[in-house]
């Protein structure tokens, strides 16, 4: 059976035939240079070498998602029906309150992407984190594919197989409005905002979706979460337009952060005058409590003898990082064996695996975010070794390269999986890729587009 590091070789050798496809790549570059895949004001890092995945590996993806979701429906729904479980977590109490408002619609989870780290050899998943609402890269991926599909690589691999990229835009719309419609106060021809903390948000991606809802002769704007009004009957933009449904792509901490400010929002949901998709207890999901949550004989007792066994061989063993729940030397000791990372932060901030750090360095973390002494509680996590696949870095300064200067050797990244979830359906992966330990834009990260492949 053919694999995927099989078809990565044939890919390679296609591009070796056309004299390392200078010109594609070329081609591929200037197109991201101009493309809308931008994020916090720079275009994002690429690969020219797309990862292809055959059947097995869609098959596994699609399962290992859709289980994950659907614990994680159970979570969200026994935390909101059962004041003993919340105790399981340890939330802010601005937190648990808007997690407690109301949704009013049937969809718990409706856009999710569950960061995996996927072992092509024997199928086996790790998961790395669970993100909810705030979760972008799908503009990321159709960028970096449309960049690559005009290549002479990728025809002739397309010549000699059946490929496909991931659609990860129609369905989430499709989705979107499937879920408005089940909305207790539903209007016809709603009027639609996606909103977030416009310097936080992947705005591009934003506007992309805007106009594809617009096609659909449904009226869509984006909008700063400060730039709302309520007016006890009505939540409306800021050119006084008014608001029916909200697709949130504000994380929760986020709204934490500019609480005074997002009161309009917050008012408005509380008293049910719009559509908010996804609620706020989505965080339940996003706060990387929810890997400790998982083992804890609370959440057990919910769950089947398959959903608890799915747990034991999917998340990596987390815990506080806090002397009362670790073992403070044992960690220091093995740095090997760890990852650090704050609980409610996004963006790979403050995270440090303990192989990429000194013994020093990772005794100064441990001094820093140990026993909540950074101002909010940390967690120390299982460390799992990626999967590593051939591909190019990034053509960054291609264009100053003479075609012999190019390079054309492969070079091994390590792997991270984001799986897409709309409302509980495996849609796509967004596939990144880094040479470091930590996979992240600021760990010279890049993404790659995701090609299923026969």
């Amino acid at each position: 059976m053919t694999s995927n590091a099989d078809y990565t070789s044939e890919y390679f050798a296609i591009m070796d035939s056309l004299d390392g496809d200078v010109a594609g790549r070329r081609a591929a570059c200037d197109y991201m240079q101009g493309s809308t895949a931008i994020v916090h004001h720079q275009v994002v890092a690429s690969t020219f070498v797309p990862r292809l995945f055959d059947r097995e590996t869609r098959k596994a993806m699609k399962e290992t998602a859709e289980t994950a979701h659907r614990i994680l429906v159970k979570v969200i729904e026994h935390y909101l029906a059962d004041p003993e479980y919340r105790r399981a977590f340890d939330f802010d109490p601005r937190l648990e309150e808007l997690i407690l408002l109301p949704r009013g619609y049937d969809s718990v989870l409706p856009f999710a992407r569950v960061d995996t780290f996927f072992d092509e050899d024997d199928l086996r998943v790790r998961f790395c984190e669970f993100n909810a609402d705030g979760s972008s890269g799908m503009n990321e991926n159709r960028e970096i594919t449309a960049s690559i599909a005009q290549s002479e690589t990728y025809k002739e691999f397309a010549r000699r197989h059946r490929v496909e990229g991931c659609e990860l835009f129609e369905p989430w719309v499709d989705a979107f409005l499937d879920i408005y419609a089940t909305y207790d106060r539903r209007v016809e021809n709603p009027r639609i905002a996606i909103c977030d903390y416009l310097e936080n948000g992947v705005v591009d991606e934003f506007h992309v979706f805007a106009e594809l809802f617009r096609k659909r002769g449904v009226e869509c704007v984006v909008a700063d979460v400060r730039e709302l009004s309520f007016d006890g009957e009505a939540l409306r933009d800021k050119e006084g337009g008014r608001i029916d449904a909200i697709w949130r792509r504000c994380v929760t901490n986020d709204v934490i952060d500019h609480w005074d400010e997002s009161q309009q929002l917050i008012e408005a949901v509380r008293a049910e005058k719009v559509a908010l998709i996804g609620s706020f207890a989505g965080h339940i999901v996003h706060d990387k409590q929810i890997f400790k949550a998982l083992f804890d004989e609370r959440t057990t007792a919910f769950l089947d003898a398959d959903e608890v066994s799915f747990i034991e061989q999917t998340v990596p063993l987390t815990a506080f990082l806090d002397e009362s729940h670790v073992n403070l030397p044992q960690i220091r000791e093995n740095r090997c064996e760890w990852i650090i990372k704050p609980t409610d932060h996004y963006g790979a901030d403050d995270v440090y695996a303990g192989e990429s750090v000194t013994q020093e360095m990772w005794e100064r973390l441990i001094d820093r975010f140990a026993n909540g002494r950074a101002g909010h509680p940390f967690i120390v996590q299982r460390y799992i070794r990626p999967y590593k696949t051939e591909t190019l870095p990034p053509d960054t300064g291609i264009d100053g390269l003479a075609d012999s200067e190019v390079r054309r050797e492969p070079a091994l990244y390590n792997n991270l999986n984001g799986l897409y979830l709309y409302d509980g359906e495996f849609a796509g992966v967004f596939s990144r890729l880094g040479p470091l330990p930590t996979i992240s834009k600021d760990m010279q990260g890049m993404t790659a587009a995701t090609i299923w492949v026969d």
